[in-house]
């Protein structure tokens, strides 16, 4: 199935992009997600932590994707 993918910050700098569509199997958790983005963008491993947004709600590891969400990738944000 296609989801959206959208990345923010260093995320972005880093997949390249701040909106890529990417297929993933049906039936794809959030925690199974974390491990096909890495595998897809092994540069991700630099951020330590993230936080998935799912339609804009953010998501726990045990959210199951469905065809055409909108996935967002958020960076730990630092203010001053």
């Amino acid at each position: 199935m296609k989801i959206q993918l959208l990345s923010f910050g260093i995320a972005r700098d880093l997949l390249g992009s701040s909106s890529i569509e990417i297929e993933i199997p049906n039936e794809t958790s959030i925690e199974s997600f974390k491990k096909i983005i890495l595998k897809q963008f092994p540069k991700i491993a630099s951020v330590s932590s993230y936080a998935i947004a799912v339609n804009e709600e953010y998501a726990n590891d045990s959210l199951v994707l469905k065809e055409n969400d909108v996935v967002a990738i958020i960076p730990p944000v630092s203010g001053g």
